[in-house]
């Protein structure tokens, strides 16, 4: 069967109005992609799940990809995958050196203190490093528990409201630091401010829609001039599939053209 070219005209405007999209995560947990998609749809930034055997993919346009990695990257999302202690100690079948057992032991109590501290409003990235009692060589003094608290926040969090709490907190959940003052030199805490998202681009209303004010320009001419060819590329469709109106028109303007040519008037039909 021949293609006529109306249809193929149409059918190229409509791929033309797909856009492309791309993968900004993958194997996320179903709440942490549920909170990167809130974010960017906050943001009028359109995004998709997408399932998959090792967890949900998010599915953003590519025209958006600057922006979606921008946005969550001040918001701290997604949050870091954490491992619980009881992940961390599960049995294996295998037996560990006892070296092995206390850097196990020492991730997991950092792991669970990060997990907890994450849960502070305003909170977006926290790490914490401990150091437990340890004698280095026999005879030696042992060396003191330490810990060292690090904390990326948002505007909304006020580090001096909060820092009493976490360094006793800290204190509390460490062995061999129970006992430690709220002015104590074992506990360092550092909390750095998040630098704020900043839109570079500003969105305007374009009826429905949130566009760039760069392009409302060129989508206000693309507008006006779909409006003007929709009816020439519907008659051209129209024409293309009935043969006999094709004829017809073909007809009356060739003798429009003839008559023009002779200088005469063309009738017009009466009833248009």
């Amino acid at each position: 069967m021949k293609i006529r070219w109306p249809c193929l005209l149409l059918y190229v405007l409509l791929l033309s109005g797909c856009s492309d999209v791309t993968d900004l995560f993958g194997e996320l947990s179903e709440r942490d992609a549920n909170d990167v998609v809130a974010k960017l749809n906050d943001h009028r930034i359109d995004a998709h799940k997408r399932q998959e055997k090792k967890g949900v993919a998010i599915v953003v346009a590519t025209s958006d990809l600057n922006r979606a990695v921008r946005l969550l990257d001040a918001a701290g999302l997604p949050k870091r995958l954490r491992t619980s202690l009881g992940e961390i100690f599960k049995k294996e079948g295998v037996i560990s050196t006892p070296l092995e057992e206390r850097a196990r032991y020492i991730y997991a109590l950092s792991q669970e203190l990060e997990a907890t501290l994450s849960q502070v409003d305003g909170v977006i990235v926290a790490r914490v490093h401990v150091v437990l009692p340890e004698r280095i060589a026999p005879g030696e003094r042992i060396q003191p528990a330490s810990a060292a608290v690090f904390v990326k926040h948002s505007s909304a969090l006020d580090p001096d409201s909060v820092r009493g709490r976490i360094q006793q907190m800290v204190a509390s959940s460490l062995p061999g630091m129970s006992g430690e003052t709220s002015d104590s030199k074992k506990i360092s805490i550092v909390f750095v401010p998040a630098g704020e998202f900043q839109e570079t681009e500003r969105l305007v209303e374009f009826g429905p829609f949130f566009i760039d004010s760069r392009n409302l320009g060129f989508w206000k001419k693309m507008t006006y001039g779909g409006v003007l060819l929709l009816p020439l590329l519907i008659a051209a469709l129209m024409l293309s599939l009935r043969a006999d109106w094709r004829r017809a028109a073909g007809t009356r303007l060739r003798s429009a053209w003839a008559k023009l040519r002779r200088g005469e008037r063309p009738v017009t039909p009466a009833g248009t």
